[in-house]
C-alpha cells in the first residue's frame, strides 16, 4: 500500500509563506484523488486543494487564490504552496491519495 508523508510544515506570522510537500512511497497516477486537507483543533477535517480522479483541481472556498496545489508525477509528490497565511490556517495539514492519508504536518500562523 502506498505511503505518504508531508513535510514543510512549521511555525510563521501572518502573511507569511509556507511550502508543503508530500512524498508517495509509489506512483501516483491520474486516476485517484490526489490532495490536502486539513484539521484544526475542535473542528472537521476539510478540504484545502486537491486534484480530481477528471484532472479537475478543486479549492476550498477559503483559499481565495492564496494556496496553489501542484504536482509532480515524475517525483510521486504533490505540494501545497501557501501565501498570506492567516491565523485561522492553524491546522493539521493532511496530504490523500486514494484512500490513503499521511500522518500530517502541523501549520500554525501566529504572531
Amino acid at each position: 500500500q502506498v505511503q505518504l508523508v508531508e513535510s514543510g510544515g512549521g511555525l510563521v506570522q501572518p502573511g507569511g509563506s509556507l511550502t508543503l510537500s508530500c512524498a508517495a512511497s509509489t506512483s501516483i497516477l491520474a486516476i485517484y484523488v490526489l490532495g490536502w486537507y486539513r484539521q484544526a483543533p475542535g473542528k472537521q477535517r476539510e478540504l484545502v486543494a486537491r486534484f480530481t480522479s477528471g484532472g479537475v483541481t478543486n479549492y476550498a472556498g477559503f483559499v481565495k487564490g492564496r494556496f496553489t496545489i501542484s504536482r509532480d508525477n515524475a517525483k510521486n509528490t504533490v505540494t501545497l504552496q501557501m501565501n498570506s497565511l492567516k491565523p485561522e490556517d492553524t491546522a493539521v495539514y493532511y496530504c490523500t491519495y486514494g484512500t490513503v492519508w499521511g500522518q500530517g504536518t502541523q501549520v500554525t500562523v501566529s504572531s
